[in-house]
């Protein structure tokens, strides 16, 4: 199941892209590099509201806690492992399937958009439970900026936001989602900086994390296509050309480490292969 980054920006609680950094979820003995999930892991519990029955295990490269969406490939995991133990590993094909696979693992996540992500790959749009794939017409590199000390809780961080915002902050951000769709759909690239700006939840979260506000403000002045703040942090993930990866990274912060990704276009998939 792919890791995600959330937001994407402007589309707060709407958008999510899944990414090339994967945890493997699996009933049975752990196998090399996993661990037994104990019944409070996000993904046992979301195995046991799917109904799955038996011992879960977990190998996982997502960090937690650092807005890459580590509980909601988990819970995708767990979930999605019930409905295959049941139904054998062609079950997730079958969209009835995969629905309910989303519907326990956003239940459990309170929001969507990053279960949305990892269950069906690329980058996508949730609204009143429907998923919409964003058509891509460019296929970027995708670096994330992990700071090395610090983490958030997604909970704690929508705490900070307010309750209501300005006719005018909903229009700001309406607009950046329409722009960056369609900045996707015909590779226009050079909107994508504007498409991805915000003002509903990045300037108050930026605001508690003064180094993955520097870490935006470098990618931005490198030349990147897009920054943002990853879900609610606090990584920074942002979209450049594939070549140009390596030179990104280099200007970042060293008070946190890069990891050089693409998007995930599979989403959650089935394998022997462990």
């Amino acid at each position: 199941v792919p890791a995600s980054s959330a937001n994407l920006g402007a589309g707060f609680d709407v958008f999510g892209m899944a990414l090339t950094l994967h945890a493997d979820v699996g009933v049975g003995p752990p196998p090399r590099g996993a661990t037994a999930a104990d019944p409070r892991h996000p993904a046992t519990v979301a195995f046991r509201r799917a109904d799955g029955t038996g011992d879960l295990w977990v190998r996982s490269p997502i960090p937690m806690s650092r807005g890459l969406g580590f509980s909601g490939a988990v819970r995708v995991g767990g979930a999605a492992a019930a409905h295959v133990q049941r139904l054998g590993s062609d079950g997730l094909r079958d969209e009835t399937v995969r629905a309910s696979v989303l519907a326990v693992a956003a239940e459990l996540e309170g929001h969507a958009d990053n279960a949305a992500a990892s269950l069906h790959g690329g980058i996508v749009a949730v609204a009143g439970g429907t998923v919409a794939r964003v058509p891509l017409a460019v296929d970027p590199a995708v670096v994330v900026w992990v700071p090395d000390a610090a983490t958030t809780s997604t909970d704690r961080s929508r705490t900070a936001l307010a309750d209501t915002v300005t006719r005018a902050d909903a229009v700001f951000n309406l607009g950046r989602v329409a722009q960056f769709v369609a900045a996707c759909a015909t590779g226009d690239v050079d909107s994508l900086r504007a498409a991805t700006e915000d003002r509903l939840h990045q300037a108050q979260r930026l605001a508690a994390e003064p180094e993955s506000a520097a870490a935006l403000e470098a990618a931005l002045a490198a030349g990147v296509w897009a920054a943002w703040l990853s879900g609610s942090g606090p990584t920074v993930a942002m979209l450049c050309e594939a070549g140009r990866a390596d030179e990104v990274a280099a200007v970042l912060p060293t008070s946190g480490h890069t990891k050089s990704l693409r998007i995930d276009h599979e989403g959650a998939t089935v394998t022997d292969d462990i």
